[in-house]
C-alpha cells in the first residue's frame, strides 16, 4: 500500500551550516514540521555528523543520518577523476545534485511520509501557470545565487521542492537570524567549494591518491609544435596561465587539452575568446527543447560568469549558445546554463 505523503512535512538537508540553519528556521516559522537529512559522502566524517546532530538538538527536529559514501565514491568522486584524466573540468556539485543530493532526499522523503523537500540553496523556484512546469530561478542576492548548480533537477524534484533562502538578498540577513535565535553557528565560514577535498588539498594529488594515473606529455603550440613537457592533464584547464612551469618569454594560456594525443595546447590570451559555446547530454524543462530553436536568451559557461546575451540553437545531439560577445575559455566539461530572465531553462556540458 502506497505510504500518504504529508504536505506539513518537510525533509530538508541539514549540513550544520549556516545556511541550513536558517532554512530550517524560515520553515518552522511558516509552520511545517521539519525533519533534518545529513549525509556522510566520505563514510567518516563524524565531526560534521557530531555539528548537524547538535544543531537539530538546538532546532528541536528529528536528524536521519546516511551514509552515501559508496553511491557518491562511484557516481561523483570516480566521475571527476575521470573528467580531469581525460582533459575535462568537471562541476561535481551540478552532477551530484540530481544523482545523490536530491535523489536521496526525495528517496528518504517518500520513506518517511514527507511531501516536500528542502536545502539552502540560494534559488528560486517559479510555476509556469501555462504548461504547469516548475522552474529553478535565479536568487534575489545574485552573488550567491546558485541556479547555475540546480539546473539538471528534474519536475519530479521541483514539484516538491522548497528553496526559502531565495528571497533574501543579503547573507548578512541570514547570519542575523541565525544569530537572533542564539545558536551558534551564526558566524561559520561558508564550506568550501568540492566537498570531498580536505582543505588546501589540491585534486591533482586527490586524484593521483585515488589510483588515476595522468602521464606527462607535451606541451604543443597551435600547429603541434613541441614546446616543452607538462606533468599530466590533470594539472590543467582551458585558460589557466599560472603554474604552467614553462618559460616561452612571454606569456602563454592553456587553449584546449587533448587527451588523445596527452598534450596541453598553449597559445596566447586571444585565443581564448569564441562567440560559438557548444553543450552535449543537455536537459531542459521544457518536453521539446528544439522548440527553442532561434530563441534569444543569456548564458553562463560557469558558475562564476556573468550571463552573458545570445541565441539558442540545436545541432543534433548539440546544444549551442551564439553570443553576442565572444566569451573566454569556456572549459569543457563545465556546464552552459541557459536563461531567460532570471528562469533557468536548461543546459548542458561544454564540448
Amino acid at each position: 500500500m502506497e505510504k500518504k505523503l504529508n504536505k506539513n512535512r518537510v525533509l530538508l538537508g541539514l549540513s550544520g551550516g549556516v545556511d541550513s540553519t536558517a532554512a530550517a528556521l524560515l520553515l518552522q516559522e511558516k509552520g511545517y514540521s521539519v525533519s533534518g537529512y545529513y549525509f556522510d559522502v566520505t563514510g567518516n566524517n563524524t565531526e560534521g555528523r557530531r555539528e548537524a546532530e547538535a544543531l537539530a538538538g538546538q532546532l528541536g527536529i528529528e536528524l536521519i543520518c546516511e551514509d552515501v559514501s559508496p553511491e557518491f565514491s562511484a557516481k561523483i568522486i570516480d566521475d571527476f577523476c575521470r573528467a580531469y584524466c581525460s582533459g575535462r573540468t568537471p562541476n561535481p556539485c551540478v552532477i551530484c545534485n540530481p544523482l545523490v543530493k536530491f535523489a536521496k532526499l526525495l528517496e528518504t522523503a517518500e520513506r518517511t511520509g514527507a511531501y516536500y523537500i528542502a536545502t539552502g540553496h540560494y534559488s528560486r523556484l517559479t510555476r509556469d501557470e501555462k504548461s504547469g512546469l516548475y522552474y529553478i530561478t535565479r536568487a534575489a542576492n545574485l552573488k550567491k545565487d546558485q541556479s547555475y548548480m540546480l539546473y539538471r533537477l528534474g519536475q519530479d524534484v521541483l514539484s516538491r521542492l522548497l528553496l526559502p533562502l531565495g528571497d533574501f538578498k543579503s547573507k548578512d540577513d541570514i547570519r542575523l537570524l541565525v544569530g537572533q535565535k542564539g545558536l551558534p553557528n551564526a558566524e561559520k565560514k561558508d564550506s568550501q567549494e568540492i566537498c570531498f577535498l580536505a582543505e588546501g588539498q589540491d585534486h591533482a594529488g586527490f586524484i593521483r591518491a585515488r589510483g588515476y594515473a595522468s602521464p606527462a606529455g607535451s606541451f604543443v603550440d597551435k600547429n603541434g609544435d613541441v614546446l616543452g613537457r607538462h606533468e599530466g592533464l590533470i594539472n590543467y584547464t582551458v585558460g589557466q596561465r599560472k603554474g604552467l612551469g614553462i618559460a616561452l618569454g612571454a606569456p602563454v594560456y592553456v587553449t584546449a587539452l587533448n587527451s588523445e594525443k596527452n598534450e596541453v595546447v598553449l597559445g596566447q590570451n586571444e585565443d581564448l575568446f569564441t562567440k560559438k559555446v557548444l553543450c552535449k547530454d543537455y536537459c531542459f524543462t521544457c518536453s521539446k527543447p528544439q522548440a527553442l530553436e532561434g530563441r534569444r536568451v543569456t548564458a553562463k559557461i560557469r558558475y562564476l560568469a556573468q550571463p552573458a546575451a545570445g541565441t539558442l540553437h540545436f545541432d543534433g545531439e548539440l546544444a549551442y549558445v551564439s553570443f553576442d560577445e565572444a566569451q573566454r575559455a569556456p572549459a569543457p566539461g563545465q556546464s552552459l546554463v541557459i536563461y531567460e530572465g532570471d528562469r533557468v531553462l536548461g543546459g548542458g556540458f561544454i564540448v
